[in-house]
C-alpha cells in the first residue's frame, strides 16, 4: 500500500487535499484524523506537521508526500523533488534596516534573523558568506529592533510588514518556493506514477478549458487557425449539412477571448466545459 504524508495544518493543507480529492483519492472528513486508509486505491495517507513531512519522506517511512519546496530544502531530509503543485507560493528575501544593507556579501559577520536556518545557511554559504543565523520561530521582522539580529531572511510578499518594522529588502531573492509533491531518495519516479500521473492530470485540467463549436465548410481553416489545439482539433462533419463540429482544448485564461475570435471567424453554437482530470 503506498503511504503519502500530507500537511495537516497550515496554507499548504486544505489546497493539497483539495488537489488529492480531485485526483480520486478519500480525504479526511474531521481535521483532527491524523491517519487515514483509501482501500480503493490501496493509499495510506499520513496528515503531519508541514514540517515534519519531507523528514518522514526521507526517512523512507512514507513514499511521497506534499510539502512546500522551502520546507524541503530547510529539512535537509534525503528526498527529491518531483512535481510541483501550483499552489502556495512565496520569496525569500533577505532584509536589513533601510540603507545599512545593500548586498549579500555585507552580511558577513553578521547575525541574521529566520524561521529557516538550515536554508539561510546554505544559501549563505553559497557565496562565501559566514554570518550567525539566529533561528525564530515567527515575527522575525521585530528581531532587529529588538537587538537580537542585523538582517532578517523571510518569506515577502508585498513587503508590507517589513516597510512597518523599519526594514528594506536587498539582494536576489535566496529561493522562490511553492507546494511540491516529493518522494524518497531511493524510491523511483515508477514506483509514485499512478500518483503523480493522476496529480499531473489535475493540474493540467485547471490551466484547460473543453471548447466545442460549429463552423461553415468554408470557414473551417480560419476557426482552427484562431485555435490549433496542441496537436490539432478534433473535427466531424455535421448530417446534412455544410458544417463541421470542432472539438479543442484551448489554454483557460484566454477563453473568452479565443470565443470572441471564433465567433468573428464565423463560428456559432460555440461552448466551453469544465474539465476534471486529463492524461496526456
Amino acid at each position: 500500500m503506498l503511504r503519502i504524508a500530507v500537511p495537516n495544518k497550515g496554507s499548504l493543507s486544505d489546497p493539497a487535499c483539495q488537489l488529492l480529492k480531485e485526483a480520486g483519492y478519500k480525504q479526511r472528513r474531521d481535521p483532527r484524523e491524523l491517519v487515514l486508509v483509501d482501500h480503493r486505491n490501496e493509499v495510506e495517507f499520513f496528515f503531519l506537521r508541514p514540517r515534519d513531512v519531507a523528514v518522514y519522506v526521507g526517512a523512507g517511512t512514507v513514499h511521497a508526500g506534499i510539502t512546500g519546496r522551502d520546507l524541503l530544502l530547510d529539512s535537509g531530509a534525503k528526498a527529491v523533488e518531483t512535481l510541483e503543485l501550483g499552489f502556495g507560493g512565496s520569496t525569500f528575501r533577505y532584509a536589513a534596516p533601510a540603507g545599512e544593507i545593500t548586498d549579500i556579501e555585507q552580511i558577513q559577520g553578521k547575525r541574521v534573523a529566520t524561521s529557516y536556518p538550515h536554508l539561510v545557511k546554505n544559501h549563505l554559504k553559497s557565496f562565501g558568506v559566514e554570518a550567525k543565523v539566529v533561528r525564530l520561530d515567527g515575527a522575525v521582522e521585530s528581531s532587529v529592533r529588538l537587538g537580537v539580529a542585523d538582517v532578517v531572511a523571510d518569506v515577502v510578499s508585498t513587503g508590507t510588514t517589513l516597510r512597518a518594522a523599519g526594514l528594506e529588502i536587498f539582494g536576489e531573492p535566496l529561493l522562490k518556493s511553492e507546494a511540491i509533491l516529493i518522494r524518497g531518495a531511493d524510491a523511483t519516479e515508477e514506483d509514485i506514477a499512478v500518483l503523480t500521473g493522476r496529480l499531473r492530470g489535475v493540474l493540467m485540467a485547471r490551466q484547460f478549458i473543453l471548447v466545442d463549436y460549429d463552423v461553415p465548410n468554408s470557414k473551417l481553416d480560419a476557426a482552427i487557425a484562431v485555435s490549433p489545439g496542441a496537436e490539432g482539433p478534433t473535427v466531424t462533419p455535421l448530417h446534412g449539412k455544410d458544417w463541421h463540429a470542432v472539438r479543442v482544448m484551448i489554454p483557460r485564461v484566454e477563453m473568452n477571448q479565443i470565443m470572441d475570435q471564433l465567433y468573428a471567424a464565423g463560428a456559432r453554437a460555440i461552448l466551453a466545459t469544465e474539465l476534471l482530470a486529463v492524461r496526456v
